[in-house]
C-alpha cells in the first residue's frame, strides 16, 4: 500500500490550531461510496522546521517583504512569524499520533535536532534544497531515524553525494522524484524519473514529492510504482501564504487519498487469471455452442449444425471436439444451447 503523506510545511500559518485542523482533515475515514468500502486514510503528516540563525545571510533576513503572503515586514520577520518552537512542534506530535498518523519533520538546520530532546518523529526529511548540506545530511543520518530525501534540485552527482554521506550512518533512506518548480508544470514533470530510480538504486524505496495542481501526476506515480507520495495540504487554498494556492484542500485530499487507495487495490499481480467476481458476468455474457438449426434425437452433431449464442454456461468452441461426432439424446429447436446432458 502506498505510504501517503500530507506536507502541511507551514501551511499552519504560526497557528498550533490551524495545524491541528488540519491533521483532523487527514485523519478522516475515507469512504468508496459506489462499493461501500471504508478506505485507509493518509498515513502521516508532515511539518517543516528552521533554525533561522542557520537560515539565510543577514542581508537576505533583513530584506523588505511586502508581498500579499507576507506576516512581516522583512523576510527574517516573515520567516520567523511562521516558525513554531520545539513545544509546539511537541504538542502537534502528540496530537497527531493520538489520530492515528505517523509524523514527519523535515529539518533545515542542525540546530533543528534540538527538538529529537523532546520526542522522535517517525522519520525525517531532507528538503531538496538541502540535498547539497551535506553536513546537515551527515547530523540526521546519525539519529538512525528513517530518511527520506527528494530530488527536487538535484542531478546523479548531488544524489550519488547525498546517499554516500547518509549511508555511512543510516541504510533506511527513500528518494523522492521531485521537480522544485512552484507550481511545476506538466511538461516538467517527468515523471519516468521514478522508473529510472527504481532500476539505479533498487535497495530504496522510491517515491514522489509532487508540486503540481491537482491529483492526476500523483496518481500517475502510484501506478508506475511510487512507493511513497507526497503532497502539499491545507485547509483552504485562498489563505493566506505562499504554498496555499498549491496545496490540496478539504476536497483534493479526500479525492487523492479515495482514488489512490482504490489504485492500491487495483495493482494485483503480473498474471493474467478469470477472477472469480466476473463469474456472473461470463455466464450472462459469453457465447456457448448453440443449435443453428433445429436437430432432431439421433442426430450426429456436425460443425454445420452450430454457431455461437449467450448465455455462457455451455460448451466454448474450444471444446467443441466434446460436441461434434456426438448423438442427441432429445429434439433441439434452432438457436438453443448444446448442454452436456443433450447428448450421448
Amino acid at each position: 500500500m502506498t505510504y501517503i503523506i500530507g506536507e502541511i510545511g507551514q501551511n499552519h500559518n504560526g497557528s498550533v490550531d490551524i495545524a491541528k485542523l488540519i491533521v483532523d482533515v487527514v485523519s478522516r475515514p475515507i469512504h468508496d461510496k459506489l462499493f461501500g468500502k471504508e478506505l485507509k486514510q493518509m498515513n502521516a503528516v508532515k511539518l517543516t522546521k528552521r533554525d533561522l540563525a542557520q537560515e539565510l545571510s543577514a542581508s537576505q533576513m533583513k530584506r523588505p517583504y511586502n508581498g500579499s503572503h507576507s506576516f512581516g515586514k522583512t523576510y527574517g520577520e516573515h520567516r520567523d512569524f511562521l516558525e513554531l518552537n520545539d513545544e509546539e512542534h511537541f504538542e502537534i506530535y502528540k496530537y497527531s499520533k493520538d489520530k492515528g498518523l505517523d509524523f514527519i519533520e523535515t529539518l533545515c538546520a542542525v540546530g533543528c535536532l534540538s527538538l529529537l530532546k523532546l520526542f522522535t518523529p517517525d522519520k525525517l526529511k531532507v528538503a531538496s534544497r538541502d540535498l547539497t548540506n551535506l553536513p546537515l545530511l551527515g547530523a540526521l543520518a546519525e539519529t538512525k531515524i528513517p530518511m527520506i530525501i527528494s530530488t527536487g534540485m538535484a542531478g546523479e552527482r548531488e544524489l550519488e553525494d547525498a546517499i554516500n554521506v547518509i549511508t555511512k550512518y543510516n541504510s533506511d533512506l527513500s528518494i523522492l522524484h521531485c521537480v522544485s518548480e512552484y507550481p511545476t508544470r506538466y511538461e516538467n514533470v517527468n515523471l519516468k524519473t521514478i522508473t529510472y530510480l527504481q532500476k539505479k538504486y533498487p535497495k530504496y524505496k522510491i517515491g514522489y514529492s509532487d508540486h503540481t495542481i491537482g491529483i492526476a501526476t500523483p496518481i500517475a506515480a502510484v501506478a508506475m510504482g511510487a512507493k511513497i507520495i507526497e503532497k502539499h495540504i491545507t485547509l483552504d487554498r485562498q489563505m493566506k501564504g505562499t504554498d496555499q494556492a498549491g496545496s490540496l484542500a478539504i476536497d483534493g485530499i479526500y479525492r487523492m487519498m479515495r482514488d489512490i487507495r482504490n489504485l492500491d487495490q487495483s495493482m494485483g499481480e503480473e498474471k493474467i487469471c478469470i477472477e472469480e467476481s466476473v463469474s456472473i458476468a461470463r455466464e450472462k455474457l459469453e457465447r456457448s455452442i448453440a443449435t443453428l438449426k433445429p436437430l432432431e434425437a439421433g442426430h450426429i452433431i456436425t460443425e454445420d449444425d452450430i454457431h455461437l449464442l449467450s448465455p455462457g454456461d455451455g460448451f466454448k468452441w474450444m471444446d467443441k471436439h466434446q460436441v461434434l461426432g456426438k448423438k442427441l439424446i432429445k429434439t433441439l429447436p434452432k438457436d438453443e444451447i448444446i448442454y452436456i446432458n443433450n447428448l450421448k
